[in-house]
């Protein structure tokens, strides 16, 4: 099982701590970058579950490209 948590800076490093003494756990940080693409892929994923749903209206390709 994978899972996310988002901890403030000054209490990251004691918790990295207790999870790499756990011999079963393997706990690695990710970069802001990393963070920010996944939390976007989330969103994205969200939106799409909506628009499948009919809850939400799906935009017109042509004038998404025209945007670029």
């Amino acid at each position: 099982m994978k899972i996310l948590l988002d901890i403030p800076d000054n209490k990251a490093s004691s918790l990295m701590d207790v999870l790499r003494s756990i011999s079963y756990v393997k706990a690695k940080p990710l970069t802001d970058a990393k963070a920010l693409l996944m939390e976007e892929i989330k969103e994205a994923v969200d939106e799409m579950k909506l628009i499948r749903a009919g809850k939400k209206k799906a935009r017109n390709a042509e004038d998404f490209l025209n945007e670029l």
